[in-house]
């Protein structure tokens, strides 16, 4: 599957062996290691987005909307093959890769399917942001934000993440942003592409993105979207409830550090029939990628 931005960034998302993993592949790299594992300890600091970087520098960035997709399409093996460093943000959500996969068809291999099981919660914190792994049959999602602007304001929104549920609920809620932010970013060089196209501008209560937003909670829908492509980045899919309040990229990473360094709170089990059927790319396909369109 092949997508292009409009800064003509290339991107191929290319099959992959049986326990592969996600893996980025900076194309544009001639000389030294561009390949780049999508997993939880190669994120590096970062504004705004996840980044990954190896360790001879290589770095690719803005990766949790094409995460979030893979694993919503129950996609655990890929090489993805990048031109440029940093992933198309395309119309701000994770739509457009969610309609590639299903249009082109996943293909289901032999390996035993594995999940990362919680079994005790872990919990980090920053000022009033909080994001919490505990442990759940399935994977959940809780997300709650507070903001100032009343276009936003708080809100609140828990998801089952089984039945595809990303990809009914989730994937074509956009990014979203305050005017007074776009200027900060510009007035230093950042977002220098950003339209009002591919990301939800806000403005106290008015919301400038032509068309208004997708749901009255859009927001909610894409930190929840979020959490979901930087969860991705364990390796395996999760079995447990994530709680996100205020969080945010660095947080959640954050979380997967202490997670991991406490091998008590997590265990690596075979899936069973029935574990395998309830993971959140279980059953999607074409069917769900047409029904999709029709209530556009």
């Amino acid at each position: 599957m092949g997508l292009h931005s409009g800064k003509k960034v290339r991107i191929a998302v290319c099959p992959a062996p049986e326990d592969f993993g996600i893996c980025f592949k900076r194309m544009d790299i001639v000389s030294g290691d561009g390949m780049i594992r999508a997993r939880w300890d190669s994120v590096v600091t970062s504004r705004l987005c996840t980044t990954l970087a190896n360790s001879n520098g290589a770095s690719v960035a803005t990766v949790e909307h094409l995460m979030a997709a893979l694993a919503g399409c129950g996609i655990s093996n890929a090489m993805i093959e990048i031109d440029g460093p940093e992933v198309p943000i395309l119309d701000g959500s994770a739509a457009q890769f969610v309609a590639a996969f299903l249009g082109c068809g996943v293909r289901s291999q032999c390996a035993p399917m594995h999940a990362i099981r919680i079994l005790q919660p872990v919990e980090v914190r920053n000022g009033e942001a909080i994001a919490r792994i505990e442990p759940a049959g399935d994977l959940e999602i809780d997300f709650s934000i507070m903001f100032d602007d009343e276009a936003i304001g708080c809100q609140e929104k828990s998801l089952s993440m089984v039945n595809g549920a990303f990809i009914k609920e989730l994937c074509d809620s956009r990014t979203f942003c305050r005017q007074a932010d776009v200027e900060s970013m510009r007035s230093i060089g950042l977002a220098l592409g950003g339209t009002l196209e591919n990301a939800v501008v806000v403005e106290n209560d008015k919301v400038l993105s032509p068309g208004g937003l997708r749901y009255p909670d859009e927001a909610v829908r894409h930190k929840m979207l979020d959490a979901m492509g930087d969860l991705a980045l364990a390796g395996y899919p999760i079995l447990g409830r994530y709680t996100g309040i205020r969080a945010g990229h660095a947080l959640t990473n954050r979380l997967m550090q202490v997670l991991f360094s406490r091998p008590q709170a997590y265990r690596l089990v075979l899936c069973d029939a029935r574990t395998v059927e309830r993971l959140p790319g279980a059953g999607v396909g074409r069917t769900l990628l047409e029904s999709l369109m029709r209530a556009a």
